[in-house]
């Protein structure tokens, strides 16, 4: 059984294609991820499946309706968190919950009902006649995840929903979605958030230019794309430390800015160059970080490093 399903999806503006042959299957219970550049497709897809935007060619079904032919029929069952809070400034808290349910024709009773629910979800319990103006980042993106679960849907979208808020609320957004998959709801998430993407994603997508580019768990597209262990060396004598022993002991080097990563699956050989190599040179500023790889190392081997606008 899948929630949503896409295949062929394709889009062009102006000529030049946004969505270029997506396929991908959203499983009941699953946080899906779609990871990519900006301008690599992601929002598009998401508008494309919810038949907001009408796709040149293609097939997508959502929620057991042909989108967009059913798409309003499809979207009752759906929430949506969108990249900008769109809450109305000129109601309270609890009034944006109210009105935005009416439009899913919610009895004004369920309402009622609902909303103590939600407002406690959202850490807004005491918020309720607070003006919109009155909260802060973190306080909307709660209310604008809430409010996309007043009609209990199968199924959420999220679009980058903690781009620009603090590491306290990130951390407050995370949990709050954790629990809505322990409940076993549906979640399609875009993010630039590689962290937020390995902690909450059971399965990636990763885009660049409208297409796919690899598909898996975190640790899978860890495992196939990248060796297990990175050293990033910095500060004064990084360079030349990487072009004399660097070369040698790591299988992939690459320099971005005044950083060296060097990749191997034992970087033990690089850590104990690197500590000899500051002692005989009296090297105090050259500086080093040894880890595991992760999902950030994947995402700029796949999609490059540099800036896209």
């Amino acid at each position: 059984m899948t929630l949503l399903s896409v295949r062929g999806l394709r889009k062009s503006y102006a000529g030049k294609a946004a969505v270029a042959g997506v396929d991908f299957d959203l499983a009941p219970g699953e946080c899906f991820g779609l990871l990519g550049p900006n301008g690599a497709g992601k929002t598009t897809t998401l508008r494309l499946a919810l038949g907001l935007t009408l796709a040149d060619s293609g097939s997508i079904t959502l929620l057991d309706c042909a989108v967009p032919a059913q798409a309003r029929e499809a979207r009752v069952r759906a929430g949506v968190v969108p990249q900008l809070d769109n809450l109305d400034p000129d109601f309270t808290v609890r009034e944006n919950l109210l009105v935005y349910g009416r439009y899913f024709d919610i009895p004004h009773a369920e309402l009622e009902k609902r909303i103590p629910d939600l407002l406690e979800y959202a850490g807004l319990a005491s918020r309720g006649d607070a003006s919109i103006r009155a909260l802060s980042g973190g306080m909307k993106r709660r209310l604008t995840l809430a409010r996309a679960l007043i009609n209990d849907p199968d199924l959420l979208f999220l679009d980058e929903p903690t781009t620009g808020l603090d590491p306290q609320a990130r951390h407050v957004i995370w949990e709050r979605l954790r629990q809505l998959t322990l409940r076993g709801k549906t979640l399609l998430l875009t993010t630039h958030f590689m962290e937020e993407a390995e902690r909450l994603c059971h399965r990636i997508a990763i885009m660049d230019n409208g297409r796919i580019i690899s598909t898996g768990t975190p640790r899978e597209l860890i495992a196939a794309n990248i060796e297990p262990e990175v050293v990033e060396v910095y500060g004064d004598g990084a360079e030349a430390w990487a072009a004399s022993a660097g070369a040698k002991l790591a299988e992939r080097c690459e320099q971005h800015g005044e950083t060296v990563f060097c990749y191997a699956h034992d970087a033990r050989a690089l850590v104990a160059d690197l500590g000899a190599y500051s002692e005989q040179n009296n090297a105090q500023d050259l500086r080093y970080l040894h880890r595991r790889a992760n999902l950030e190392d994947v995402f700029l081997k796949l999609t490059g490093r540099e800036l896209r606008d």
